[in-house]
């Protein structure tokens, strides 16, 4: 999913305090967010976002979790599958962003972990998906809010791959 559009299946978690927002770097404030997006490198492209901000506390959440994905394709039984996206997370009082692997019964099992200032560019990384049985599931994106008004965590070109 690139956002050029829309979310792609990706929905809002509801029982999170904020959401994610689609949105450009046209639109945004000087200062909150990246120059551009990853996909097209340029200010119109879209990504989705969250910013501190007044509205958000310290700590607060924002989630959103991919279409479930099924364990009864063959191919995701045999080989394990894998998700690629683009961060970008830049502030000095940046949050975090934590990326879950949550089954069909809500067991959650954390793949990565990032908190506080990555660096003012995107990133990519490439998490292994685990297969614990035939049990269906979401990958699932949380950002935490930190302290800083100008401070966010933007992703942009979610790809899953063909095994999945």
């Amino acid at each position: 999913c690139n956002f050029e559009f829309d979310l792609c299946g990706w929905k809002q978690d509801e029982n999170d305090d904020f959401d994610w927002h689609l949105r450009t770097s046209s639109t945004a404030k000087l200062g909150t967010g990246p120059a551009t997006d990853h996909t097209l490198q340029e200010p119109s492209g879209h990504y989705i976002f969250i910013k501190n901000s007044f509205f958000q506390l310290p700590g607060q959440k924002s989630r959103i979790s991919s279409p479930v994905l099924s364990r009864k394709n063959k191919n995701c039984k045999v080989c394990e599958g894998v998700i690629i996206f683009y961060y970008h997370m830049y502030g000095a009082h940046i949050g975090s962003l934590i990326v879950y692997q949550r089954t069909t019964l809500k067991h959650e099992k954390i793949l990565l972990n990032l908190t506080g200032n990555q660096g003012n560019f995107w990133q990519r990384k490439a998490l292994t998906l685990s297969g614990d049985g035939d049990e269906d599931f979401q990958v699932v994106f949380e950002g935490i809010a930190g302290e800083g008004p100008k401070d966010g965590i933007a992703l942009d070109d979610l790809t899953f791959s063909r095994e999945c």
